[in-house]
């Protein structure tokens, strides 16, 4: 067999090897081409050629899919209840893309098979198919390639192509132990609602569906029915705030609580868990600021009931989809806040959507030190690397493009004279976020604005700069670098 050519020393994961073998900690070209690392690109399968970034996108496309064949099934429907082709691929991509925008109710027009689909669908979107993938392979005792390490790495954000395989491991345990406890704790809320055994399959359901940031409900009014009880505006909001925190954050918290002597918070931890702590605060303060004396929402409640719906909208744009008061019936003030925090969004490499807190911080803080005169832009003493200024800005960039053009196209398909301007960009930057919050016109939209909002679920769960990456040409290094030219004027 012919041997690959030798890459360079200074390029892609090939080189960052160590004497004996295995992945250094250096960060890996994760778009780098694949066929080096395994031998000659004709003895290759067809998977193995693509990017991860392709990988990835082609994924969540094959699952939206299949989903969509299983959910037309007439044994995941109640009995007497249609789906449309176009419907079951709008709850299909909702699903996988973990947003929670419905054009039917699940809990009423699905069968106990239709809903235990929706939940996979969930699960696998959450984790991430790739991350499944690799699981899957390793209990097979499968071995683990280069190229599915870069791909498995890629998923979860991560940098380190050594420890992927326990990473991806830790990664799928952890969450699946979240779930269950978050499902033993909403069992005492759902039981003695729904009895032993559907009570015990609610809880089930809501607790898969808050950690991965989903937002799907049972319920045909979502959690209104429990916008005073402490234990469900507990537990929710907390499995969801885990589940968008981010994997790698996740588990590099849980060793610096084990021993905090040999390790330390990383600086992607430290922002992320800053920039949720100050987005709930501002959520929590500002919709009980708007809200307060609204007697459509927080108006009718006592103080306690108050503060615990201020709390639980306020997390909920943190693309969690759950509501416990009607967002039809909202101040405006608190409408525009909750588009931001939609925008927004999670932390990366977490469940959640949205251009990502450390984006929307980087993107800030560049512009500030920009206005103040600073040639370096710094976070916890480190100073940011310019690609990762050029990476967040390019993604902010994308996605106001994105979401003003399918806002456009919206607008361009509105036949339904009851759907008003501001419930149509709500939908939009709803879905574009995988927040799944709705101000009840998502089953008032026509086929083609639907068709928008799955394209729109669609690539804001894989992310624009990741789609447009994958489908991009391949980066090609120009022999002639041009001087620079400072003549432009800006502002």
């Amino acid at each position: 067999m012919t041997r690959p050519p030798r890459r360079s020393t200074s390029a892609g994961p090939a080189a960052a090897r160590s004497p004996a073998g295995r992945p250094t900690a250096g960060r890996p070209n994760l778009s780098a081409d694949l066929t080096t690392l395994g031998g000659p690109a004709r003895r290759r399968s067809l998977l193995s050629r693509l990017s991860p970034p392709q990988l990835i996108a082609l994924s969540f496309l094959a699952a939206i899919v299949v989903g969509a064949a299983l959910l037309s099934l007439p044994v995941s429907l109640e009995s007497g209840h249609t789906l449309s082709p176009l419907g079951a691929l709008f709850m299909a991509t909702s699903a996988v893309c973990v947003t929670g925008l419905a054009v039917v109710d699940p809990g009423g027009t699905f069968s106990v098979f239709g809903e235990v689909v929706l939940l996979l669908l969930i699960q696998m979107g959450g984790l991430g198919l790739i991350t499944l993938g690799t699981l899957f392979a390793l209990a097979l005792r499968r071995r683990v390639g280069v190229s599915d390490r870069i791909r498995a790495a890629q998923q979860v954000s991560a940098y380190e192509l050594g420890s992927v395989v326990t990473l991806v491991r830790r990664i799928v345990l952890s969450s699946l132990l979240v779930e269950a406890v978050g499902a033993a704790l909403l069992a005492f809320a759902f039981v003695p609602r729904e009895g032993l055994g559907r009570g015990l399959y609610f809880a089930v359901f809501h607790s898969v569906s808050s950690f991965n940031n989903a937002g799907f409900s049972l319920y045909a009014s979502g959690l209104t029915g429990f916008v005073q009880d402490p234990l469900v505006n507990l537990v929710v909001p907390l499995l969801v705030i885990l589940g968008g925190l981010g994997f790698l954050v996740q588990l590099n918290v849980l060793a610096f609580l084990r021993d905090r002597r040999r390790e330390r918070l990383s600086l992607n931890s430290r922002l992320s868990l800053t920039m949720t702590a100050g987005l709930l605060l501002l959520g929590t303060a500002g919709f009980a600021l708007a809200e307060w004396n609204n007697p459509a929402t927080l108006g009718a409640l006592p103080t306690s009931g108050k503060l615990m719906a201020a709390w639980f909208q306020g997390m909920t744009p943190r693309t969690a989809g759950f509501n416990t008061l009607d967002y039809g019936a909202m101040h405006y003030t608190t409408l525009f806040m909750t588009i931001l925090l939609m925008f927004i969004g999670a932390n990366p490499g977490s469940t959640g959507g949205g251009i990502k807190t450390n984006t929307f911080y980087i993107m800030m803080a560049s512009a500030w030190s920009m206005v103040r005169g600073r040639r370096d832009t710094t976070l916890f003493r480190r100073r940011i690397d310019t690609d990762t200024i050029l990476r967040a800005m390019t993604v902010g960039l994308l996605s106001i493009g994105l979401v003003n053009v399918m806002f456009v196209l919206m607008l361009a398909l509105n036949t339904n004279p009851d759907v008003k301007f501001v419930q149509l960009f709500f939908e939009t930057v709803s879905a574009f976020g995988t927040v799944g919050l709705s101000m009840n016109a998502t089953p008032l939209l026509n086929g083609g604005q639907e068709a928008v909002l799955i394209i729109l679920m669609f690539l804001g769960r894989i992310g624009p700069l990741t789609f447009a990456v994958a489908f991009s040409r391949p980066d090609t290094r120009a022999l002639v670098r041009y001087p620079a030219d400072k003549d432009i004027l800006i502002g």
